[in-house]
């Protein structure tokens, strides 16, 4: 594996990674979050 070009890169990554581990968790808070399933929650923050 090469790594990541940048620190930037990196930690846009594991910020990533930390928020779908979040949302899995139901630690995020988001208006009718339980009424959605994980992947909806997860492009909902995309939009």
């Amino acid at each position: 594996m090469l790594g990541f070009k940048s620190f930037q890169s990196a930690k846009n990554i594991l910020a990533g990674i930390e928020l779908m581990h979040m949302i899995r968790k139901g630690q995020m808070m988001m208006e009718g979050a339980d009424k959605v399933s994980f992947a909806e929650q997860f492009y909902a923050l995309a939009e």
